[in-house]
């Protein structure tokens, strides 16, 4: 088995040595990860800058990109093979609900997935990294479980996975859940510096809105690893006939 591991906290955080650490005992793994920290870039591809690739002293790869740059370049050309799975993480803190459409560890995930090929973004719930080895022991425990069942060689699929910051014996079972829902963020926060110009910096996230039984924010409440199934297709299908009859309507309207 061939993993391809990225994050979006850079190539010296604690959350990817750990991931690394863990998932060579099972597999040929390869790192390519950003440079510097890239939190909340989403899928962010880097068009009009070039792109270069260095290599530690500890043989991972780093890019001077984004998380997703990091995977992209690594499947179209850096690695000369097509990894079995895409590994993104461990992120510092959690990534829930509407966090995913945010997250740099998600979108790295995600680059692995559109290029067809299984993918999981991995993050730690509470930020710090106490038990981060815990963590990434969870991981390889999903990843060998998955082998043996044979789901790495089935259709692409793309899992958004949150561990609770716990010792190994109090993290419980995997739950599967759906996407909460966050509360809109908290007010740009101002300051002026010293030149007189204002400063914007984004408010922090806004608390759980829908944290109800079934959802990651229920589950990671109660201490339980939480995987949830992602998709790409943001299409609202559920209203596509409701919004036909809205532009029949305007459009009739128009040509009378």
């Amino acid at each position: 088995m061939k993993i391809l591991i990225s994050n979006d906290d850079g190539f010296r955080a604690e959350g990817i040595v750990a991931l690394y650490e863990a998932l060579k005992t099972i597999a040929d793994v390869e790192v390519v990860a950003p440079e510097h920290n890239n939190s909340a870039k989403s899928n962010a591809l880097t068009l009009h800058t070039p792109l270069y690739v260095n290599r530690a002293e500890n043989g991972f790869r780093y890019v001077n990109g984004t998380p997703a740059d990091c995977v992209h370049i690594a499947l179209t050309g850096l690695l000369g093979y097509r990894p079995d799975l895409v590994v993104s993480g461990i992120n510092n803190g959690a990534n829930m609900g509407d966090d995913t459409l945010y997250s740099g560890t998600v979108g790295a995930a995600m680059e692995g997935y559109l290029f067809g090929i299984p993918a999981m973004a991995v993050s730690q719930i509470e930020k710090g990294w106490a038990h981060v080895d815990a963590a990434a022991q969870k991981v390889k425990h999903l990843i060998a479980q998955m082998q043996s069942g044979d789901l790495l060689q089935a259709q692409p699929w793309l899992l958004n996975v949150n561990i609770p910051n716990l010792p190994l014996e109090k993290i419980r079972s995997p739950q599967l859940c759906r996407l909460g829902r966050r509360h809109a963020a908290e007010p740009v926060i101002t300051q002026v510096d010293p030149r007189g110009q204002t400063m914007y910096w984004i408010g922090n996230a806004g608390p759980a809105m829908d944290d109800s039984e079934g959802t990651d924010f229920h589950a990671a409440k109660m201490g339980h690893m939480v995987v949830t199934p992602l998709k790409v297709d943001l299409t609202e299908h559920h209203t596509l006939d409701v919004w036909s009859r809205a532009f029949d309507r305007l459009y009739m309207s128009e040509s009378a």
